[in-house]
């Protein structure tokens, strides 16, 4: 069995910050953004929680998919910025929707998840243990932004895309996906759990206020994305037997516009292959991969018999790519 794409659908907030507005926090320009990101706005979630964009973004895949929440045999839900830890946002999606009979959990691969999500999902339906799924990548990642390092504030936003699935006959496609976790101090975000009472007074007053901030080396992110994504694409294509002539579409992780380009000049494929969007949303890790498809999906770029490939790259380090065969009408 093989997971096809049946709908999909996707959750910005209502707020959208732009360029000209991080210039108000910090000492940055319109133009240099611009320049070395590609990025023009962002969402920003000041009222919606990470559950409330996933199950929006839920209920329109559903919707585009002619897929009944009932249905669902699991929710599998991306996310680094969760609104609580337990319930897990998957299950909180599931009581939103009505998903009664779907199994659900959470998976933790920041700017990957959704890559990695898809490949568990269709896995689990190669298995036979899963006929309909919803994959859902959702962020809020406003609020883990330190809105004075501008390294950082001027590159994250907030949303959630998602894509229902069904599982049919085929022969599933080899993913591959990679860590290098002796690499992952690149970009680090401390979790908010408190100090152990058995520490002492001074232990356990000695983390800095900055700690549970997202803090990145943007060049070594750079580097090691440029390197390692056409590297897993090119692996992933022999793999599955398929020249990059048969590829109609690239869908990499939003991150950075440099990057996007870079990848597509080192596997020597045009660029337009490698739709963005990141002008409008940032980069809202997970969530990236699924707001692209739905928004390519919805405005009829992608035709049934086309293969793209979903690549992500980022905190772990994480990487890897998948190929998937556009089956809707």
């Amino acid at each position: 069995m093989i997971g096809v794409i049946k709908g999909t659908g996707s959750c910005g907030p209502g707020k959208v910050v732009t360029n000209d507005d991080i210039a108000g926090l910090v000492e940055t320009s319109d133009g240099w953004i611009r320049e070395r990101t590609g990025i023009e706005e962002r969402h920003i979630a000041t009222e919606e929680t990470c559950v409330d964009l996933a199950a929006e973004a839920a209920r329109r895949a559903l919707q585009n998919a002619g897929m009944d929440a009932e249905e669902l045999d699991m929710i599998l839900v991306s996310t680094i910025s969760p609104t609580r830890v337990m319930p897990c946002t998957a299950c909180e999606v599931q009581a939103a929707i009505g998903a009664k009979k779907a199994q659900c959990f959470d998976l933790s691969a920041a700017c990957s998840g959704f890559v990695v999500a898809w490949n568990t999902v269709n896995a689990y339906m190669a298995a036979g243990f899963v006929k309909k799924a919803l994959i859902i990548g959702s962020e809020c990642l406003s609020k883990l932004t330190d809105w004075q390092d501008r390294s950082t504030c001027i590159l994250f936003g907030d949303g959630a895309g998602a894509v229902a699935v069904s599982a049919e006959a085929g022969t599933p496609f080899l993913p591959a996906t990679y860590a290098d976790g002796a690499s992952g101090e690149a970009l680090t975000l401390q979790g908010r759990y408190g100090s152990s009472p058995f520490r002492s007074a001074g232990e356990r007053n000695s983390e800095p206020a900055g700690s549970y901030f997202m803090e990145m080396d943007g060049q070594a992110v750079f580097k090691f994305a440029v390197r390692r994504v056409p590297q897993v694409i090119e692996e992933v294509l022999e793999k599955n037997g398929i020249h990059k002539e048969a590829i109609s579409r690239y869908i990499l992780h939003q991150a950075n516009r440099r990057i996007v380009e870079a990848v597509a000049r080192r596997l020597e494929e045009p660029g337009e292959k490698f739709p963005m969007n990141l002008q409008h949303y940032g980069n809202t890790s997970s969530a990236s991969i699924p707001i692209l498809l739905d928004e390519l999906n919805r405005s009829g770029q992608l035709k049934k018999g086309q293969k793209i490939v979903l690549a992500g790259f980022g905190g772990g380090l994480i990487w890897g790519a998948a190929v998937t065969e556009w089956n809707r009408d």
